[in-house]
Parts: C-alpha cells; structure tokens; sequence
C-alpha cells in the first residue's frame, strides 16, 4: 500500500487527473487537454516549421553558384569518367609486336584508365629488355611556367612526357584518351590479374599488325609529391624485386 500512495503522488505529479462523472468512488484517469493548451502547441509547431523553411542567413551570390555547379556536376553520368587511382592499382602493357607500347593503369580491371600513355618505344624492345632482367621506366616532364601556375594541372594530366628505359632516352610518350580499340583491349584481358601473352588483331583498327602482345599485373602506388609518383610491379614471390618500376617526375 506504500508503494501504491507513492505511485499515485508520482503520477499526480506528471498528469492531471479528472473524476468521470457518476460515482464518487470510481476513478477514471484521463488526460486534460484545453483549447488554450492546443493552441500554444499550434503555434510553437508553426515556429519551428517556420525556422526550419527559413534560413537564418541569405548566402552570396558566388556560393549559391558553386553549389549549384556541385551538384550539377554530381548529377550527370559519371560512368565515364576516369576514377582516382589509389595505393593499389591494375597496370596493363600492351601493343602490336611491330607497333608502339601502350601503357594503361586502372583503379580496378572494369573501370576506365585514369593513365594511358604510348611510348615512342617499339614493344619488341621493352620485351627484350625485359627478358634481360628488371626494367626501370622513367617519364619526365616540364613543370608549369609561373603564368600557368594557376592551372593545377595534376601529374596524371600531363599530356607529353621525355621517355627512359634503364638510363637511355627512348624518345616521348604521349597520353591518350581511352578510345573504343584501347578498351576492347582492356575489357579482353579483364579477367587477368597477372600475366602476359598474345591476343588476335583488333577488327577494322588500321594500325593492327598481327597478334597483340600483353602483359596485366598488379602495381603499388607511391606519392612522393604532386611532382613526383612510382608505380611498382607486385611480384608474387615475396622476396623477389619488382621487374618492372615506373617513375613520372615533373622537373
């Protein structure tokens, strides 16, 4: 009976209680509401809607237009976009045994090249260099004039590198857009994580001389700075060197 008197207390404390109409021993709980009560919640409601639809500070000019160019920008298609490369990368060397190298890194085999590069180098030459040991790529280019500062044009975007292979000039490589011939050759060897071979001509390129030679194997990724990136080739064998290495330096 204690722990009853102490329970009504509480609850008269947080409720108000009305007695129902008829007998004085029957009690009845129920909540008392008023039109005044109603009212203030009515109006406190339409405060807060009102606060929410209004904003406390009218924004310039130039940043409603950036946002707008955002999110314009994040509603077009972007399956054709190239994709930031991460620490891991997919790296694909191919060509026609009498044609030039091509040279493509993916963040993942089924998304578009966010690097593809032809080397002046004829494909038989690196895969001779190649058999004789660990080959070391290095692309050079210029950096941006004080005038051109103001572009920001990342390391990847460069479009003429001066090409080395182990310590000798090749000539210039030159990157390329990801065309319709470039990706069948990418979708081909997709299934591939790691390996080298040949592949049938493509139908209807021009350039096709024969068989297409390929080799696909995983990279690891280093920024040195926004000047400076190395690729590694993953060898399986643990204790093993990479084969094949390429740096980008803009100097």
């Amino acid at each position: 009976m204690a722990r009853a008197s102490q329970d009504d207390s509480s609850s008269k404390r947080h409720f108000h209680w009305t007695k129902k109409i008829g007998t004085e021993n029957d009690e009845v709980p129920t909540f008392k509401s008023s039109s005044n009560s109603i009212k203030e919640d009515k109006k406190e409601n339409a405060r807060s809607h009102a606060a929410l639809l209004t904003p406390k500070k009218k924004l310039p000019a130039v940043a409603v237009a950036r946002l707008r160019s955002v999110l314009s920008a994040f509603g077009k298609n972007r399956s054709n976009l190239p994709l930031g490369l991460g620490p891991r990368v997919v790296g694909t060397l191919f060509g026609y045994r009498r044609g030039h190298v091509h040279f493509a890194f993916q963040r993942d085999p089924n998304s578009t090249p966010a690097f593809l590069i032809e080397l002046a180098t004829p494909i038989s030459v690196l895969v001779r260099e190649m058999a004789s040991g660990l080959v070391r790529i290095a692309l050079e280019c210029d950096k941006e004039k004080e005038e051109e500062k103001n572009k920001a044009v990342r390391l990847l975007e460069e479009p003429i590198w001066r090409t080395y292979c182990n310590g000798k000039k090749c000539g210039f490589a030159t990157r390329r857009e990801c065309g319709p011939k470039e990706w069948k050759v990418l979708k081909a060897v997709e299934p591939i994580s790691m390996g080298a071979g040949v592949l049938p001509g493509i139908a209807g390129d021009p350039g096709a001389d024969g068989e297409l030679m390929y080799m696909r194997a995983k990279f690891e990724r280093i920024v040195g700075s926004r000047d400076s990136e190395a690729f590694y080739m993953m060898n399986p064998d643990s204790n093993g060197a990479p084969e094949l290495s390429i740096y980008l330096l803009r100097v």
